[in-house]
């Protein structure tokens, strides 16, 4: 049995009255993910423990069974091992953001879609001017980066920016949580401060103000933690020999590195609505000849969702559906309407990690859609994939490993 994930970043929303009060997934048309629903068995799951924050990293890391309670470390260590940043055991390794401040307001967490040439440009800058034998700044993807404190302590209380948006930033800033991490806090803060003054007169900034795009003028870090330790898959689940991640986010390729699974990159994967959908499809569909497990991760749904655009939001559900999942289906679909590759039968789950709500523009933690497909298995009575229709599914609401328990079942 093959296995494939195909997972939309914060697809799941709340009701919308603009949309007869209907969630997105209840509005877009889904014909894949419903056949995918009505040939499977459905369910709710939450996805982020008691306690935690609903980030992408404790989403997704739990959907793959990981027990925050044993692995959690932030979104910091597992973007390093994403880009090849290989951690000692007292780095403290944290996401940088370079974010965009509107006087005392963060605007936004992603300067209006900075492009990985221009974060480049300004993390080695940062670099030059900021940087020593305790303090490393790494490119990343886009305005998504890494900042790595040697021998600091984790015991902060970081605000992820995209949390944030239109509020005061200096209400939002770090904190100690311990008195052993005030002088971490404090070199952060400073950090946060000296890089507004060396980012507000960069000649890559005075251009984008001059073409009407938001000034990239601030760092932020925040997620923070030290080198997890996380059990690969193979080892869990000894059916799976060799497995795959593909995704344009490098949060998802750090916990694909530490769960054992290789890392494929799409050309034209963006994380926004403009990614390639036919060339991941593409890449899951040839991964799934040599691998035996694909986690296929798309973020576009998410980063709509921060934006609180609703069209938006509906366009990067109905083009994964349509662009993506459909490809997929038509490729594996067999005469007797099973899904098989080279005669070996395909098992396909379709979720998304949170909900990101257009309204709230950041994420939730309640309990997300799943649908599970397998040849032989007998299908509930679910007939569409959204939140509303999942809670009538056999497998009702679970948590924990149950998820990939359930999916990894022959």
């Amino acid at each position: 049995m093959k296995h494939l994930i195909i997972l939309g970043d914060g697809m799941a929303d709340w009701h919308v009255p603009a949309l007869d009060n209907k969630t997105l997934l209840q509005h877009a048309d889904t014909p894949a993910f419903d056949w995918l629903a009505k040939h499977g068995c459905n369910g709710l799951l939450k996805t982020v423990p008691d306690g935690f924050h609903p980030g992408s990293e404790v989403a997704n890391s739990s959907i793959l069974g990981y027990d925050q309670h044993l692995v959690y470390e932030g979104r910091g260590p597992l973007e390093a091992a994403s880009i090849g940043v290989e951690l000692a055991d007292d780095d403290l390794a944290l996401r940088c953001n370079i974010v965009c401040l509107d006087g005392d307001l963060l605007k936004n967490h992603s300067c209006g879609r900075l492009e990985t040439e221009e974060g480049d440009i300004l993390i080695k800058y940062l670099q030059e001017h900021l940087g020593n034998e305790r303090v490393h700044f790494y490119t990343g993807v886009q305005y998504r980066h890494l900042l790595v404190i040697e021998g600091g302590n984790k015991h902060l209380h970081c605000t992820p920016p995209h949390d944030v948006p239109l509020k005061p930033w200096r209400d939002n800033m770090l904190y100690a949580e311990t008195p052993e991490a005030e002088e971490t806090a404090q070199l952060l803060t400073d950090l946060i401060l000296r890089s507004q003054e060396l980012l507000k007169n960069h000649p890559l900034n005075i251009e984008r103000q001059k073409n009407g795009q938001d000034p990239a003028n601030c760092i932020w870090p925040w997620g923070g933690g030290y080198r997890p330790k996380m059990t690969p898959l193979t080892t869990t689940f000894p059916e799976i020999h060799c497995g795959a991640v593909i995704t344009a986010v490098d949060l998802i390729r750090g916990i694909g590195h530490y769960a054992g699974l290789r890392v494929i990159d799409v050309p034209g994967a963006t994380g926004l609505f403009d990614t390639n959908f036919e060339g991941k499809a593409q890449a899951a569909l040839d991964a799934l000849r040599t691998d035996d497990f694909v986690y296929l991760h798309v973020e576009a749904s998410d980063e709509a969702g921060h934006d609180g655009s609703v069209p938006l939001k509906l366009q990067t559900i109905t083009d994964l559906d349509h662009r993506l999942t459909q490809h997929i289906l038509d490729a594996l679909r067999q005469k007797d309407d099973t899904l098989a590759i080279d005669g070996i039968p395909v098992s396909i789950a379709i979720l998304p990690d949170h909900p990101t709500p257009c309204e709230l523009r950041t994420h939730t933690n309640e309990p997300i859609p799943f649908s599970i497909y397998r040849p032989g298995l007998e299908p509930d009575s679910v007939e569409r994939f959204d939140e509303e229709s999942a809670k009538q599914g056999i497998y009702g609401t679970i948590e924990g490993d149950a998820f990939i328990r359930l999916f990894m079942a022959n």
